[in-house]
């Protein structure tokens, strides 16, 4: 047994899910000084006036009782709404589609969170992250999890050498059958909680009737590739590239009855352009550029680089080549066609297993 004191003690980010809840356990059996801090990053209220949050800090109340460690919180909301909404929300207006989960891991999880917890004395911090860390002697690596349909380096792709120095991910080397197992043999309240899903710390909400509480819609038209207009949209940041579901296009004289797609999105004009082709060569892309790229281990690869990269967070590892223009910016070259790169998302680059980061797509060839 690990002898309990200061410099060991560990502050797990608990969120009321079953994997935050088997990262502490975790970490008690192992013997370290452990003590959970949950955070309140959004205080809006439901419809019958309870706060979002109010059941996931019960659950989490259960499981430090159960585990019988300290329960602190903190109100970071602040620092919510200024370092990740205020973002999400221009992204938003600017018809662009931004990833607000990578961007709290960054501002939030891993830095108001991590510097609070210091405060209360904790040498390291640890969360349910399915990932893992390879320490060496001089930088610390991000790895895939073991378990790759659950694996999240994806999102932790702007964390920097000192955020992952002092980080801990105990699942990672887990599969979640396995975690959900611990949990339930652990007698852990958490142990077949449904995974949380939606915006980072807000959750699941009706998207349009949340989204057009901060940005006023803006009706415009939809049109085909020809320019032909066949109906009209609800405000263009509700959609997405190679979106199919809710553009509300009914039966268009001399087209087929197959599926409409947004294949383009004109900022300036506010229009929708859509095609009736899941494969339309305007959702098709091998090169793109990138703005602030984060590289975890803070050097930059001597370009040009070959290595592999994903747009989206479920995509699979797509080989390509990382360069640099005359303007001094990374262009990222795919051997093959990627469909709907989406402006605005996160670009992440591996070489095998090993996360090296990433960055905002900001334009597409």
């Amino acid at each position: 047994m690990t002898e309990n004191n200061n410099k060991n003690k560990i502050i797990v980010g608990i969120s009321g899910g079953v994997d935050s809840s088997v990262a502490a356990m975790l970490l008690k059996e192992k013997g370290y000084d452990v003590e959970a801090l949950f955070m309140k990053n959004w205080n809006d209220q439901t419809e019958d006036g309870k706060c979002l949050w109010e059941d996931d800090v019960e659950d989490a109340m259960q499981v430090c009782d159960k585990l019988d460690i300290p329960l602190n919180t903190v109100d970071l909301s602040k620092d919510y709404w200024e370092k990740v909404f205020k973002n999400f929300l221009t992204e938003y207006k600017n018809g662009r589609t931004p990833n607000p989960d990578i961007l709290c891991n960054k501002e939030i999880k891993f830095k108001a969170f991590l510097k609070h917890a210091e405060n209360l004395g904790a040498k390291k911090i640890a969360t349910g992250h399915y990932a893992r860390i390879n320490s060496m002697e001089n930088s610390t690596q991000l790895l895939k999890s073991v378990d790759n349909n659950k694996d999240q380096s994806y999102f932790l792709c702007c964390l920097n050498q000192s955020q992952l120095h002092k980080t801990l991910f105990p699942i990672g080397n887990l599969y979640k059958n396995d975690v959900r197992k611990l949990a339930k043999d652990g007698d852990l309240v958490t142990h077949n909680k449904k995974d949380s899903t939606g915006i980072c710390f807000i959750g699941e909400q009706p998207f349009r009737n949340f989204l057009s509480n901060f940005i006023q819609p803006q009706r415009g038209l939809i049109k085909t590739v020809d320019g032909k207009t066949i109906g009209e949209h609800d405000g263009i940041f509700f959609y997405t590239l190679g979106q199919r579901q809710g553009l509300g296009i009914g039966g268009v004289k001399n087209a087929t009855d197959a599926p409409w797609y947004v294949v383009k999105k004109e900022i300036d004009n506010n229009e929708l352009i859509v095609a009736q082709d899941h494969d339309h060569p305007l959702l098709h892309n091998k090169n793109l550029t990138v703005l602030n790229i984060n590289w975890i281990l803070e050097e930059i690869p001597e370009l040009p680089f070959k290595c592999t990269a994903k747009c989206r967070y479920r995509q699979s590892d797509q080989n390509c080549t990382i360069e640099i223009d005359k303007n001094n910016q990374f262009i990222v070259n795919f051997e093959s066609s990627q469909r709907a790169i989406t402006p605005g998302q996160f670009i992440v680059f591996y070489e095998k297993n090993i996360c090296l980061g990433g960055g905002i797509i900001n334009s597409v060839y």
